[in-house]
């Protein structure tokens, strides 16, 4: 028995004495806006962060071979606005808000088209199907983005009916 104990204790005493380690050196890494490099278009050009803050629509429609729509052209106004944020006098950019705003997770909530089921819940159960959607979905998804517009409709149709 005590052979035993002393075994299990020995063992529990290697693996706790045994780590790895990783040391990150960030002095390869440049933070300088001038030197973060994008690929836009289908012609592959590189842009610098900093020449995208600079850049007009008109130019970027250019580098990009896409025609925008005034929607598409405020909300490149408004990305702009917030890269210039994180640039810092320096020149260099603040890489904590810089890599939570390029996360494949918010451009991926960003991008999400229409969600009928989100839609449906919020229409035709007004907000008793936002709270289903925060119930089955959570916080900041398609589909309860897509309750609360499907809810508003729902009450603007309401009120109407009751002026009426």
């Amino acid at each position: 028995m005590k052979k035993s104990i002393a075994l299990i204790f020995a063992v529990i005493l290697v693996f706790s004495s045994t780590f790895g380690a990783l040391v990150s050196s960030n002095s390869a890494v440049s933070n300088k806006a001038s030197d973060l490099y994008f690929t836009l278009g289908k012609s592959g050009k590189k842009v610098s962060l900093l020449e995208l803050t600079t850049m007009t629509a008109d130019q970027l429609q250019t580098v990009t071979g896409k025609k925008m729509n005034i929607f598409e052209k405020l909300s490149f106004k408004v990305a702009q606005r917030k890269l210039k944020k994180m640039i810092k006098e320096d020149g260099t950019v603040d890489m904590k808000t810089f890599e939570k705003l390029t996360s494949p997770t918010d451009v991926e909530q960003m991008t999400k088209g229409f969600n009928i089921g989100g839609f449906a819940l919020g229409f035709f159960l007004t907000f008793i199907g936002v709270i289903i959607a925060y119930l089955i979905d959570g916080k900041g998804s398609s589909l309860v983005k897509w309750a609360w517009i499907g809810a508003a409709c729902s009450a603007v149709i309401y009120i109407l009916l009751a002026i009426l």
